[in-house]
């Protein structure tokens, strides 16, 4: 069955960069910037999922953490 969506949660990597984890998936990338992101993660996909069973839509969601001291 052909996976419609995949989601890939995006976060700033703590050694600059960025990395994203598919979620539901082993999937894990890393780059120092965000178009260099997308190119590893379509990449990645590709190399993951056969060619009858490619994602239509790879969705990035990107998590940010603050922390606020009182």
């Amino acid at each position: 069955m052909k996976t419609k969506e995949i989601i890939f949660i995006v976060e700033e990597s703590l050694e600059g960069g960025y990395e994203a984890r598919a979620v539901g998936e082993s999937i894990f990338t890393e780059a120092d910037n965000i178009d260099e992101l997308k190119k590893n993660i379509a990449e990645a996909v590709r190399c993951h999922f056969d060619e009858n069973n490619l994602p239509a839509i790879v969705n990035l969601r990107f998590q940010r953490e603050e922390i606020i001291t009182l």
